[in-house]
């Protein structure tokens, strides 16, 4: 059974212990970049979150795992909010497997 993994600063990964997932605070993108690359060696982990600050700024990092099938790594939103990346980078993906903009089309 694969497990659902969370990074980020502890405020906005706390409360998703009580979900079942796997917790993993991490102070800066340093430490989340170390957390992630385990996690996805350990090959525990269907899907990674991350939260989106530290995504950002791991972007090249995350772009080694895209063409694996496990695991899933996707951003969410912290506390400290929602720049907007996470939602381009699930466009992208989409875009990528349809070949064309079929999400945002009409919101432009």
């Amino acid at each position: 059974m694969y497990k659902i993994g969370m990074i980020g600063d502890r405020d906005s990964v706390i409360g998703f212990l009580s979900l079942g997932f796997s917790v993993h605070e991490a102070q800066d993108a340093e430490t989340a970049g170390t957390i992630l690359k385990e996690l996805v060696k350990s090959g525990e982990y269907a899907i990674i979150y991350l939260v989106e600050r530290y995504a950002v700024a791991l972007r090249d990092e995350l772009d080694k795992y895209k063409e694996l099938p496990l695991p899933a790594i996707t951003t969410m939103p912290g506390l400290s909010g929602n720049s907007g990346y996470g939602m381009n980078t699930i466009k992208t993906a989409v875009e990528k497997a349809v070949g064309a903009d079929i999400l945002f089309k009409d919101a432009q």
